[in-house]
């Protein structure tokens, strides 16, 4: 039988759970591929660090040339995450001649042009299915499964932190800090967030899903952003007492005038399927023409989930090698064969979305605040649906809940803008958008 030699780029969770799952299942994987997968050498920071998984005959090495320039090696997987020197980790590799797997959402999502474009020259496979999603095959459905098809949208869940954090502050009604804590301990959490709970992790999977999806490039940091930071416990018990839940969504969306890209908190009806996406787990509801819609959903973080999919984008590079594969049948190209590239677009202007939002203006419990708020929000256009303020407790400030019709995004930002300018305001005001009720089955 063939033996297919395997470099392996860092030994972190998702390294381990990889070795991990590759020699669990060893004969299983050999029968589906036809050639034995062998593990040659790993490439690690310490290789006198306790490991929790066995090696076999792997030898650990702390130079990137052992693997890299290793002439026996056909498939190098990427797992050290970052922008450098994984770029050019995967390179090196590609111009060797080597098929890449990889995980690395910030990677792609930020210099996937130059890597894909490597890759088609040289008629070699890059596998990515672990950097969105998890163990989910979110990827592979989109881009297999609904090949015959034309995707419209998607709404996801594809933080796992983000969830973790909101799903605990409104079950247990902790605050954020506390919610981030046992997030961390729990595992879910980096010791520093800030990737996950600013967005920025989402927007790179986001770009990822628009490539897939749509056939078009984005750079990331064009997609609006907002965090889970500044969510409240009084956001979490109010969406809860009027039947929602607040969730972090990943949000395409293409038309005739282009392609809508956005990450933000949302307001979801407790009878949305999203709704019911807890803890770590992700979920993404996509639309598409002729099937309508679907729901993908699986756990989305963790050394097994993501090492699941990093197996299976091995598993298929390895029939790709032994030709039980066409390079089209496994759908290892993004790119149309021609090698052309994707067409890079800019996100259409978050002020041509129209939705309905969630105000909640914190102001001193004293006559006319009410209606120099609402006479704001008039001027702007910014119809209001419903209205009600908290109880007043002695002298302190009342927080003042103000739901709006479906208004034009530019309305509500202009009136905020306004608003913010009030030496009535105790604090900013929070605005948190409620789910478009078109996505509403």
């Amino acid at each position: 039988m063939r033996t297919i030699a395997i470099g392996v780029l860092g030994l972190g969770n998702v390294g381990t759970g990889t070795l991990q799952l590759l020699r669990d299942n060893r004969d299983a994987i050999e029968a589906r591929v036809g050639a034995r997968l062998d593990v040659r050498a790993v490439l690690v920071r310490d290789p006198n660090k306790p490991r929790d998984v066995e090696l076999g005959g792997a030898r650990l090495t702390t130079r990137p040339a052992d693997i890299l320039d290793d002439p026996e090696i056909e498939i190098v997987v990427e797992l050290i995450g970052g922008l450098d020197p994984a770029r050019d980790h995967v390179l090196r590799a590609l111009r060797a001649g080597k098929h890449v797997v990889t995980a690395n959402k910030a990677l792609l999502a930020e210099r996937g042009e130059q890597i894909f474009a490597e890759a088609s020259q040289r008629g070699l496979a890059v596998f990515f299915e672990g950097s969105v999603a998890g163990g989910t095959p979110l990827l592979r459905s989109l881009r297999e499964g609904l090949a015959s098809d034309r995707i419209e949208a998607l709404t996801g869940i594809v933080n796992g932190t983000s969830n973790y954090i909101l799903d605990a502050m409104t079950r247990t009604g902790a605050r954020y800090e506390d919610a981030l804590r046992a997030a961390q301990e729990a595992g879910y959490a980096e010791a520093d967030p800030t990737l996950d709970v600013d967005g920025s992790d989402a927007a790179h999977k986001l770009a990822l899903l628009a490539l897939v999806s749509f056939g078009v490039r984005v750079d990331p940091g064009a997609i609006h952003r907002e965090g889970v930071t500044g969510i409240d416990p009084f956001d979490i018990k109010t969406a809860d007492e009027l039947g929602y839940v607040i969730k972090s969504l990943a949000i395409a969306r293409r038309s005739a005038r282009g392609v809508s890209l956005r990450v933000h908190p949302t307001m979801v009806p407790k009878t949305h399927v999203l709704a019911g996406v807890h803890g770590s787990y992700n979920a993404c509801l996509v639309e598409s023409r002729a099937l309508g819609r679907s729901l993908y959903y699986g756990r989305g973080a963790g050394p097994m989930p993501t090492g699941v999919a990093v197996v299976s984008d091995v598993i298929e590079v390895a029939r790709l090698i032994t030709g039980r594969a066409s390079h089209e049948d496994a759908g290892a190209r993004l790119l149309p064969k021609s090698g052309a590239q994707p067409e890079r677009v800019d996100p259409l202007p978050l002020d041509e979305l129209e939705c309905e939002n969630y105000l909640c203006i914190h102001v001193p419990n004293q006559p006319g605040v009410l209606g120099r708020c609402a006479a704001c929000l008039g001027r702007h256009g910014v119809s209001i649906k419903r209205m009600f303020q908290e109880a007043p407790r002695g002298d302190a400030p009342v927080s003042m809940v103000i739901f709006t019709e479906s208004v034009p995004e530019r309305s509500v930002a202009a009136a905020l803008a306004e608003m913010s300018a009030f030496d009535i305001l105790s604090r900013p005001t929070d605005r948190i958008r409620i789910l478009d009720p078109d996505t509403i089955d």
